[in-house]
């Protein structure tokens, strides 16, 4: 891609998508950022600040619109919506859109149903588009800010991939590029999951020797998925996989790992989100029937996606962990 991308849409007013455009911002783009929630989008528009990341100001010259085919003018648009509504966003702005558009997701997980990882669904709903994913160890508040953060953008295209990350770049927000989509986008879902078993572990009282040997056997999953799903094991050693997983691993300001910790604390799966959306809870059953269909065993988001279905209490996924038969670390 020759072009130098100059004007970036941003698809999702929430917390991660407010935090997006403030980086783009930074970097010197012209930012669109599209909101569908008419109350939201509001308070976006006059108070300059998302409902979902308040104390947030957006920088001034970032334009808020309603109005898709607004957003559709961009020379490339981030789809910061929820993964298992991406499809319906896509449907929606895939005839608004030029040729070869990049369309980046930055959700994290996986479609129920149908399999499919973002950039599938991509390709599939906008076949003139060019599918491309954001990932790696970032929370929405410390971007939002300007914070050093680092993440990882992938399309099978490498110069798609470099022309938005250097479009991207912000100083304080790098992001690497890579043309490993599947391992990029991979990382991202499954470590959603093992955050969830790591808050439980936190939850439970279980201690730090737990929640290592957890993060770790958790990883090991990860890497034997990604292999079995095309991915490279650089990749899964990188930003979007073990990077993601240490940051979600290991604090309260992981939607995933706190809806763990209510779990493991004796919450039911209805009432542990406390309202926010924990992608990990939707990822669960979905990567557990993937890795059946692959034959890759993985216990530890097998146990988490039985909690979650109410069809095992967590004292016996522990148990049922802790008294696997013995055998060589792989």
């Amino acid at each position: 891609m020759s072009e130098v991308i100059r004007h970036i849409a941003v698809l999702g007013g929430g917390a991660w998508g407010t935090a997006l455009a403030q980086t783009c911002a930074r970097a010197g783009r012209d930012v669109t950022l599209w909101e569908h929630d008419a109350g939201n989008a509001a308070q976006l528009a006059t108070k300059r600040e998302s409902s979902y990341l308040p104390g947030v100001k957006l920088e001034n010259s970032i334009k808020v619109t309603r109005d898709l085919k607004e957003a559709a003018q961009a020379q490339a648009i981030l789809l910061v919506v929820p993964a298992q509504v991406l499809r319906s966003v896509v449907t929606a702005l895939a005839p608004l859109i030029a040729d070869r558009t990049p369309l980046v997701a930055a959700a994290k997980g996986i479609e129920h149903g149908t399999h499919k990882f973002m950039t599938e669904i991509i390709a599939e709903c906008a076949p003139k588009a060019t599918p491309a994913i954001l990932s790696g160890p970032s929370f929405a508040a410390d971007v939002a800010r300007g914070l050093p953060t680092a993440v990882t953008i992938a399309a099978t295209d490498a110069g798609v991939a470099h022309a938005l990350a250097q479009a991207m770049n912000s100083g304080t927000f790098r992001p690497y590029h890579s043309t490993d989509v599947r391992g990029v986008e991979l990382g991202g879902a499954t470590k959603n999951v093992l955050a969830i078993a790591a808050g439980i572990v936190n939850g439970r009282g279980l201690g730090a020797s737990a929640l290592a040997a957890m993060t770790t056997r958790g990883f090991a999953e990860l890497v034997r998925f990604g292999k079995a799903c095309g991915a490279r094991t650089e990749t899964m050693m990188g930003l979007s996989g073990l990077g993601d997983l240490i940051l979600t691993c290991g604090t309260p300001q992981s939607r995933n790992f706190s809806f763990g910790v209510a779990l493991g604390k004796g919450e039911t799966a209805t009432t542990a989100a406390h309202g926010k959306l924990a992608e990990g809870a939707f990822t669960a059953p979905v990567l557990l029937e993937m890795a059946r269909e692959k034959n890759v065993e993985m216990p530890i988001s097998q146990a988490v996606a039985a909690i979650i279905a109410g069809k095992l209490s967590v004292d016996a996924a522990i148990e049922a962990l802790l008294t696997r038969p013995l055998k060589a670390e792989e």
